[in-house]
């Protein structure tokens, strides 16, 4: 089975690390096994440049064999959907085993904007360029060929409410629903003084909350504050330490939900910059779990050898000899937050005159390594002519564009998005 006939794979169903001297491997994928279903089971891990090696051990027939170790029928394992009062094993993560249901419904997304199987696919359109971003959006999903889920915009300060008229009109396209990825960037105001309760910050967040429960009533992702680890002042009485941060992302939710945006879907969007993940503070950022949906993270990579060049792999899993503890982001992220879906917020491919297949071959690694990390749940592709002298565009090069409509035309984002 190829990564082109293979189907998108569904919800992670445990996690086990592996030690170099480990002669077997257990996974417990009693939540999908049940007396008269079919499934699919792949067996993954986010490792890059090592090998990790399966194989049989010859039953006493001569013949390879496979354990299942079923419950009785009418008795729910511990963790199961049925038994949701009950706790979860964590585990580092080594290796997910996923489960695709054969002959079931197809890939479709739940309240929580989370696709039952494959992943969704979006795109933040005309990045740090003037023009209408609607415009951008249609123009790249006409050039690449593929409509997309997510649509990812930006919002700062207290001087506008969202989603604006134009964004209600991309979300509510009754032959083309999108969910709204939307990202407000507070200003004027320290991130402490937000969670202090600011008297204009609580002012505009009431206003918002409104029009948001009256224009707009479906799902729709948020983030407070993208990327906060670049703007820590990490001296105490700042403002703008980690834990004020992580306050204010909470603040902001809180209130907004209690004001009526009870269907904002929020997201922690991390920078996944490897100088700020080796900085002590770096844990406090994390607002909690009852405030936070999906965990994300940006990434880049380079088309010049150096910082951020290499595969697909290496950009979602980014390691440095400098900081050999780190076990790169998406392994840490799966293991601080087994239970919360994995986002890309914004990645990209720099292009470069020098090297100008790199885009393709990276949109090419994505198709086939995607595979390698299924507790990613989105991939939203922050496209720019411009981004401080930086061009993300993946129509750069002729190969690179027909990498990149072969990725998104993949079955891993053959999800239908529910309105």
């Amino acid at each position: 089975m190829t990564a082109a006939e293979a189907p998108p794979l569904g919800r992670v169903l445990d996690t086990v690390a592996v030690s170099a001297d480990a002669r077997t491997v257990e996974f417990d994928v009693s939540q999908a096994v049940r007396p008269g279903r079919v499934a699919s089971f792949a067996v993954t891990t986010p490792a890059t440049g090592k090998l990790w090696r399966m194989h049989s051990r010859e039953s006493t027939s001569g013949a390879p064999s496979l354990r299942l170790e079923m419950p009785p029928v009418g008795v729910r394992s511990p963790g199961t959907p049925e038994d949701p009062g009950s706790e979860p094993t964590r585990r580092p993560l080594a290796g997910p085993v996923e489960a695709t249901p054969v002959g079931e419904e197809p890939c479709e997304t739940d309240e929580l904007l989370v696709p039952s199987c494959g992943a969704l696919l979006g795109v933040a359109p005309g990045a740090h360029v003037p023009g209408s971003k609607t415009e951008a959006l249609l123009r790249f999903e006409e050039l690449t060929g593929r409509q997309q889920h997510i649509y990812h915009a930006y919002h700062r300060g207290r001087g506008e409410l969202f989603p604006t008229a134009d964004q209600i009109a991309i979300a509510t396209d009754p032959q083309r629903p999108r969910a709204l990825f939307l990202n407000w960037k507070p200003t004027d105001v320290t991130w402490a003084q937000i969670a202090a309760g600011d008297p204009q910050t609580d002012a505009y967040l009431d206003e918002l909350a409104r029009h948001i429960a009256t224009e707009f009533d479906r799902p729709m992702f948020f983030t407070v504050h993208h990327e906060p680890e670049n703007d820590v002042v990490p001296e105490a009485g700042s403002g703008y330490t980690a834990t004020d941060y992580a306050d204010m992302f909470r603040y902001v939710v809180e209130r907004l939900r209690a004001g009526g945006a009870d269907k904002l879907v929020t997201v922690m969007v991390y920078m996944a910059y490897l100088k700020w993940t080796a900085q002590p503070w770096h844990g406090d950022l994390y607002p909690g779990d009852d405030v936070v949906d999906w965990v994300g993270w940006d990434t880049y990579g380079y088309s010049e050898p150096g910082h951020g060049f290499g595969d697909f792999a290496e950009l979602v899993n980014r390691v440095s000899d400098a900081n050999p503890e780190w076990p790169g982001f998406y392994n840490w992220a799966a293991v601080n937050f087994p239970d919360k879906p994995l986002m890309i917020a914004e990645w990209g491919v720099w292009y470069s005159e020098d090297n100008p297949l790199h885009q393709a071959k990276v949109f090419q690694h994505a198709t086939d390594q995607l595979s390698h990390f299924p507790r990613l749940k989105a991939v939203v592709y922050f496209e720019s002519e411009n981004a401080e002298g930086r061009d993300s565009r993946v129509q750069n090069e002729p190969r690179g564009l027909d990498a990149y409509r072969t990725l998104a035309d993949s079955k891993t984002f053959a999800t239908k998005l529910r309105t």
